[in-house]
């Protein structure tokens, strides 16, 4: 490594590797990413403007009082300089002053709750223009999308059409997990018996990656699907074609098969899905034999096993009145339908 020509050649072959990286999150598809790149941008040349002077002076001061230099004015006795003090304190001072009033700015502008106010820097979101809804759902190890509006779903492969905003829905089966789509918007984490929102765009047709940002197990390293950007008549034909799949409806059954820890799963298309089947997902009561979470809560909220839910439970057998298993169940919640709480048992999810 003494050689210069080797030195070099080592160098070359590094920028050489270098450069066929993916400056994807630097160069994104989507509005909110090229922001959120920005924003990256901006707050590293604020940091350069203290950092570059700070080792340029470092090197500086090495060469100029360096043992050899004799011409040098050392000074042990010095130890304080007003104008110095100002400098070294003031300018930090005033760029954490100038960043954080950035970051403010940003962090509600690009606030993943937040709906689109605009596809992209020139044009705002029409009025008539309603975002498309996509929930998701994190697996082990793959990733479930459903479009409730259009009655579809898919494993592993998210369609998206080009310059429409979109609010994905997220949500986790088992663990924390991050939903990531580095061309589109930022990484919101997906939390099982949570749901999480995320608002973003595409600007250009195309096909991209999205990952899994949180180790979740074994299969994570291959917990990626395939994001494609359409046109409105492509994205019309892949719903069509969607509709038409294989592989039917996706019921409660076999979401509760798709949900066993799998590896690097084939991309999957159903033509359509168990009404209520998110809500069941977030409530983590898929298993209708499974106390929703949201009933949990609702007992909780009147009391526990108190005065306020006792009336809401039976000791009936759930068998004799639903099909269950033997065991205590909700027979009714207090709602604006059934104020009193009397047990009906449409009221059971």
């Amino acid at each position: 490594m003494r050689s210069p020509l080797l030195r070099l050649t080592m160098l070359a072959l590094a920028a050489a590797v270098l450069s066929g990286c993916n400056m994807v999150v630097m160069k994104p598809s989507g509005y909110i990413a090229q922001q959120q790149a920005n924003l990256i941008v901006q707050a590293t040349v604020l940091m350069l403007i203290i950092i570059i002077p700070v080792i340029l002076l470092t090197l500086f001061f090495a060469w100029r009082y360096r043992a050899s230099n004799t011409e040098a004015d050392y000074q042990p006795e010095w130890d304080h300089s007003t104008r110095l003090e100002l400098l070294i304190w003031g300018a930090p001072l005033l760029i954490i002053i100038v960043l954080g009033a950035i970051t403010w700015v940003s962090t509600h502008k690009l606030d993943p709750y937040r709906p689109l106010e605009r596809i992209d820097a020139k044009r705002e979101v029409p009025a008539e223009v309603k975002p498309l809804v996509v929930q998701v759902v994190a697996l082990d190890w793959k990733w479930l999308f459903l479009y409730p509006e259009q009655g579809v779903a898919s494993v592993n492969e998210l369609a998206l059409p080009v310059d429409r905003p979109v609010q994905f829905r997220i949500t986790s089966s088992t663990v924390m997990n991050a939903f990531y789509i580095p061309e589109m918007a930022g990484m919101i984490y997906a939390m099982p018996a949570m749901e999480t929102k995320l608002h973003g765009v595409l600007n250009r047709t195309g096909e991209f990656r999205g990952i899994s940002a949180n180790f979740s197990g074994d299969g994570f390293s291959g917990m990626n699907f395939a994001v494609k950007s359409l046109a409105d008549e492509d994205f019309r034909r892949w719903i069509d074609t969607a509709r038409k799949a294989e592989a039917g409806m996706l019921s409660r059954a076999g979401y509760l098969e798709l949900e066993k820890p799998s590896h690097r799963v084939p991309v999957a298309h159903y033509a359509s899905v168990d009404k209520g089947l998110y809500d069941a997902i977030v409530n983590r009561c898929v298993d209708t034999a499974r106390m929703c979470a949201a009933d949990m809560m609702a007992i909780d909220e009147r009391g526990g096993g108190g005065k306020g839910a006792v009336a809401g439970l039976t000791n009936r057998p759930a068998s004799t009145l639903y099909g269950l298993k033997d065991r205590m169940v909700v027979a009714a919640l207090c709602t604006p339908e059934n104020p009193s709480g009397t047990p009906v048992a449409t009221l059971i999810r």
